[in-house]
């Protein structure tokens, strides 16, 4: 209330008033007028309780502020914690995809080994299976031969006993042949 008064003789003091002609203190001068005016419309404020309920607004406000500042505050930090537990599950992340990666990598490598091991053993079991038919063709051509052989012989050995047989060399022949199945039989 006292800062009101001095505020508002200070005011007073300030103006243009002291410079009105006549005396200061009259109700002629309209400078005189405006001034008790003026101080009884602040009279009449500070009687209504004008600046207790301004105070009050202000305290309102302020409180109101405080509170928008607490649940600022209140949410800045749940912010920070949300921010931490998404960078905490961002790591998790990553360190799963390079540990899935590493993982990948190693089956990769385990499977091209057998792969490489499965083509050793199919190529070494086609080799032998290829080793097995050659060696079948050989003897099935080498017994060919053989009976070719044989068979040759037999028409030429038939052809010179042909050619060089007499009836008593073929008839002792027999008898000798006779007598070597009857040895045998018996």
């Amino acid at each position: 209330m006292k800062k009101l008064l001095i505020t508002a003789a200070a005011l007073v003091s300030a103006t243009p008033a002291l410079a009105a002609s006549g005396p200061f203190f009259s109700l002629g001068n309209t400078d005189f007028v405006v001034l008790i005016a003026f101080l009884i419309f602040v009279g009449i404020l500070i009687y209504a309780g004008v600046p207790g309920l301004l105070g009050r607004l202000l305290d309102k406000r302020a409180v109101a502020i405080k509170a928008e500042l607490d649940e600022a505050r209140a949410l800045r930090e749940e912010a920070k914690s949300i921010l931490a537990s998404y960078e905490r599950k961002q790591k998790e992340v990553i360190e799963q995809s390079d540990r899935i990666v590493a993982s990948a990598r190693d089956e990769a490598r385990a499977a091209a080994d057998k792969a490489r091991a499965d083509l050793a053993i199919s190529i070494e079991r086609r080799l032998k299976a290829a080793e097995e038919q050659i060696a079948l063709a050989e003897q099935t051509a080498v017994r060919q031969v053989r009976e070719r052989a044989v068979a040759v012989a037999i028409a030429a050995a038939g052809d010179l006993l042909a050619k060089n047989s007499t009836e008593d060399w073929a008839a002792a022949s027999i008898e000798d042949a006779i007598a070597q199945v009857d040895a045998r039989l018996h």
